[in-house]
């Protein structure tokens, strides 16, 4: 569309006819969305959050054919409060069939402290799991012999705990999500009207997405899972706000230009429109990329972010527009713009002495920025990825101090064995996986159809070197073996890294060349892309070293979750891209006229305020994460926080232009200058 065709929309969608319908058409028909269908459903597979086309995938599916008998494992253990288990075995035998032990599973520790039984767990998805988990401890607890202590770990109790972190987590998440933004904007605005209607919009367009990404991925058959929407929420509403942030900014500068608070809103959204449909579609397009992972609920996440980013998109740009126009000027109160006052372009705010600073000194401030990105990320260097199972919780669960306590009477992979699912002949394959180094001991654990279940106990403790090299051995001794593979917990932890590595040398560079022909289409230059996509990755690179420091010296992790460079690199870079754009469309906007190193100085002074709300908005809202139990969430949310309050307070502010006035209008080569 052209330059003069958005004019005429964006004044169509505001003027006195017709404002009152398009707020009040689209805010119904979400209402009736919400009131009539709700989120969609899909009943969870084994394999949602599996990489595909890796070995315990290939086993967790053969598994399946096995029917009920190959059903997850919880595992009972009795401990004695003190000295031995002696007279309580007959009654902790009881218990343990009460709570549906397989019979005979009972074992008694050598030391004579603690025993344990096997339960099967029969549930087809997670929140089923985390139910008949429930059960069962609550059987043992009722049913445990006097002197004796009973709890419940195994790969089922392990699940049921991580589900039970999501229990109410995303209703949880959103009101905090909500409670962060409302404070925030009223602070931006300085006005105790005006953040409500930002907020009940990206709100509702929050609601709605939730809807519409659920509908549309059940109806595709689609994985997701808990988090899924957890963050959808936190994406809605960090960037929607961006949005509204940069529209109502520049809504408030048109009406010191114009009587009519329609035509200073059409002239406002027409500048709006261009940075906010560019950042949109880059950030659509970065996360559909994730489409391309090998795991299922990974590609579930970037097509329900996705539809969420354009739902925002759409109601800041046309829902709020409209409302705001509706209400009148009144909605600044206190601080009531009125015709005549100085644009912020024209102001001498703090900004401009930014500016003024950047203005004088503009190679220092370049050098010295890039020593501090460049300090910064030297702990990227020292990065480690891979969280053992006690790593994945803020708060250790019953599962974890469960397997710890088991692992002091009996070998260390008890809590958690390693499943060998084969096709082949049981006994060839029993014998070859007992022979393997580092196996303390191998049973058929159930078999069904020709497919059979060893469960294997490792001499390792789980997520170690150790038991990693044993399962990496097992898999060298079973190659011969075509209808075999090896599954269970720290062979799925071996292939999520795997398929983590995998995925993030196919997904980062499309990221970035998504982010740069977009730069290049918006701002019709080279250099400019260039410089705009190199300071996004020296973020990145800083914020990630960065918060190696703080997981490592302060918060005491060992390792970053697989997941967390991946994501944040598509959050911090599609994100991150928003403040560039905003910027730069601006200096862009103010060099026709001013010249390229006056239009930057002008559009700092312009855009700073804004962008170092948004910033500053949207870093809160992403380190609302840590309120979930969950240490991959806590991580995302610091890494993200670190990174936004980077790009908007030192690269934003200080590097982009410094790096112009140092460029001038080589800044918008092939173009002499900003063209149109």
């Amino acid at each position: 569309m052209s330059a003069e065709g958005a004019g005429r929309l964006a004044t169509r969608l505001v003027a006195p006819r017709t404002a009152w319908l398009v707020a009040l058409l689209p805010l119904l028909l979400a209402f009736v969305a919400l009131g009539l269908l709700g989120e969609g459903e899909r009943t969870q597979r084994a394999t949602d959050s599996l990489p595909r086309g890796l070995d315990s995938t290939a086993a967790t599916e053969l598994a399946e054919k096995i029917g009920s008998e190959g059903d997850a494992v919880a595992i009972a253990l009795f401990t004695a409060d003190s000295g031995t288990l002696g007279d309580q075995l007959t009654g902790i035998r009881a218990a343990a069939e009460a709570a549906g032990a397989v019979p005979a599973s009972l074992t008694v520790a050598e030391d004579g402290s603690a025993a344990f039984a096997v339960v099967a767990v029969s549930a087809s998805s997670a929140t089923e799991t985390a139910e008949r988990v429930a059960e069962v401890r609550e059987s043992l607890t009722d049913a445990a012999p006097p002197g004796v202590s009973a709890s419940v770990t195994g790969p089922a109790a392990i699940q049921a705990d991580l589900a039970k972190v999501f229990d109410g987590a995303n209703t949880r998440l959103l009101a905090v999500t909500a409670l962060v933004v409302a404070l925030l904007l009223v602070i931006t605005y300085r006005s105790p009207v005006l953040w409500i209607f930002p907020l009940v919009v990206v709100g509702l367009a929050d609601r709605l997405a939730a809807v519409v990404a659920t509908r549309m991925m059940a109806e595709l058959d689609v994985a997701w899972n808990e988090s899924t929407i957890g963050i959808l929420s936190v994406l809605v509403f960090g960037a929607g706000t961006n949005y509204a942030l940069l529209l109502i900014s520049r809504y408030r500068d048109e009406l010191s230009r114009h009587d009519s608070r329609h035509a200073a809103m059409a002239v406002a959204l027409h500048r709006t429109v261009e940075p906010v449909l560019a950042s949109a579609t880059t950030v659509v397009l970065g996360l559909l990329t994730l489409l391309l992972s090998l795991t299922p609920s990974t590609r579930g996440l970037g097509l329900a972010c996705a539809i969420g980013i354009a739902v925002a998109a759409f109601f800041v740009l046309v829902v709020l527009p409209a409302t705001l126009v509706l209400v009148g000027r009144w909605v600044f109160w206190p601080r009531i713009p009125r015709r005549g006052a100085t644009p912020a372009a024209e102001g001498r705010s703090a900004w401009h002495r930014v500016g003024s600073v950047v203005r004088r000194r503009p190679v220092l401030l370049v050098a010295g920025t890039l020593v501090v990105l460049g300090v910064l990320s030297a702990g990227l260097f020292r990065i480690e990825t891979g969280l053992d199972r006690s790593g994945q919780f803020l708060d250790e669960p019953e599962a974890i101090t469960a397997a710890e306590r088991l692992a002091v009477s009996f070998p260390a992979g008890t809590s958690s064995p390693t499943e060998v699912v084969t096709r082949d002949d049981v006994d060839e394959v029993v014998d070859a996986v007992a022979a393997t180094e580092g196996v303390a001991s191998a049973r058929v654990a159930a078999g069904s159809g020709g497919v059979a279940r060893i469960d294997v106990v490792l001499e390792g403790t789980p997520g170690s070197a150790e038991a990693r090299g044993a399962v990496e051995e097992l898999r060298a001794e079973l190659s011969g073996f075509d209808g075999t593979h090896v599954g269970g917990e720290e062979a799925l932890a071996i292939d999520e890294r795997t398929g983590a590595d995998r995925d993030r040398r196919t997904v980062l560079p499309l990221i970035l060349g998504v982010v740069l022909v977009a730069l290049v289409v918006l701002l019709r230059a080279i250099v400019a892309p260039l410089v705009l996509v190199a300071t996004v990755l020296a973020t990145y690179a800083a914020s990630m070293g960065a918060s190696w420091w703080l997981f490592t010296g302060l918060l005491g992790f060992e390792a970053l979750d697989v997941q967390v460079p991946l994501f944040a690199f598509l959050f911090l870079v599609a994100l991150g891209v928003d403040y560039n754009i905003f910027l730069v469309t601006r200096a862009r906007e103010e060099a026709r006229e001013h010249g390229t190193r006056e239009g930057m100085l002008r559009a700092l002074t312009a855009t700073g305020g804004v962008i170092t709300s948004a910033g500053v908005l949207l870093a809160a809202v992403f380190a609302v994460l840590g309120v979930l139990p969950l240490v991959v969430l806590a991580q995302l949310g610091v890494v993200v926080c670190l990174g936004v309050l980077l790009d908007t307070l030192l690269v934003r502010t200080i590097l982009v232009p410094a790096i112009s006035l140092v460029l001038g209008d080589r800044f918008w080569w092939p173009s002499r200058r900003a063209v149109a």
